[in-house]
């Protein structure tokens, strides 16, 4: 079911009037109901009357907590002040609600959000250099399609004596994945038939490493999960890749060297890329079969890494 979602904001400026309508048009475009005054208020028609209105048919309220729009709600001043007036009765009914959810633009206040609003989290989209980032943030929030969705809870290991004879606190599914969508990962690719897990659902890739020397390591495109692997040749840094169909993912396996960057499409269509920080091998010197990597999914179904 589509959400509805009431935008309740300042009219500062018109930068600020039109970044709302912006943010309320694409929202609209990726399957949000939006309900905002420039689009369903007419002339004529009593302002106090549409703001009760669309509070109470939404399901969600976005408050654009510009430095003006704090003022006038902490003050009572305006549309602003009004509605945090009905917000704040809605609120008292259920202090545990995330029926608002505060967003911060055009703001330099060391307070970020109205005094009603106090202690909620909110969305930041002060640096437009990370506004996909927080576009998406916002859409799964308001979509309910979270980026880390809660795994099932597992079986009582403790519940009878034989569960808990048999039970390794640290079992292969669990000690060779890392669920979340980035970070630094250290792996004994002798281990677990050389293969690391990242990510989850339909963001989850299978690496599957093989020794070639102590600077650098093969790569398959073998797991059944896994569509393409290619390496990103010229790129130092993860956030420099543009669009990673642009590297040659034809052959079934790559062989990245240390600061090389791989470039992964798992069969769902997602990206991934790991960055080799390190290779040891046992054959060569070295006490253990080793590699370390940087990684980073891109969880918005993009090839584009830069946001």
């Amino acid at each position: 079911m589509q959400p509805t979602v009431f935008v309740s904001y300042s009219h500062d400026d018109q930068a600020h009037l039109d970044w709302v309508l912006q943010l309320a048009t694409r929202l609209r475009s990726n399957g949000v109901d939006v309900i905002l005054d420039r689009w369903n208020l007419r002339l004529g028609q009593d302002l106090a009357a549409f703001m009760e209105r669309g509070l109470s048919n939404a399901n969600r309220v976005i408050c654009v907590c510009s430095g003006n729009y704090v003022e006038k709600a902490n003050t009572g001043k305006g549309g602003a002040g009004y509605e945090k007036q009905i917000i704040t009765a809605e609120l008292m009914t259920d202090l545990n609600s995330n029926w608002v959810i505060p967003l911060i633009r055009s703001n330099s206040r060391d307070k970020k959000v109205p005094t009603f609003l106090g202690g909620r989290l909110f969305v930041s989209f002060e640096d437009d250099r990370l506004y996909e980032k927080s576009y998406e943030e916002l859409l799964r929030e308001l979509l309910d399609e979270p980026v880390l969705p809660i795994p099932p809870i597992g079986q009582n290991p403790f519940q009878t004596a034989k569960a808990f004879a048999n039970q390794r606190f640290l079992p292969s599914n669990e000690k060779y994945v890392s669920p979340a969508m980035s970070g630094t990962v250290t792996f004994d690719y002798s281990n677990n038939n050389g293969k690391y897990f990242i990510g989850q659902g339909e963001l989850a890739f299978v690496l599957d490493f093989s020794k070639s020397s102590d600077t650098c390591i093969q790569l398959y495109n073998d797991p059944p999960e896994i569509k393409t692997v290619a390496i990103a040749k010229g790129v130092e840094h993860i956030t420099e890749i543009g669009d990673a169909r642009d590297f040659d993912g034809s052959s079934g396996v790559r062989i990245p060297r240390t600061g090389q960057i791989a470039v992964l499409q798992n069969t769902n269509g997602f990206y991934a890329a790991i960055k080799i920080l390190s290779v040891k091998d046992d054959t060569r010197g070295h006490d253990e079969d080793e590699v370390i990597f940087d990684y980073v999914i891109q969880s918005n179904g993009s090839s584009n890494f830069t946001a």
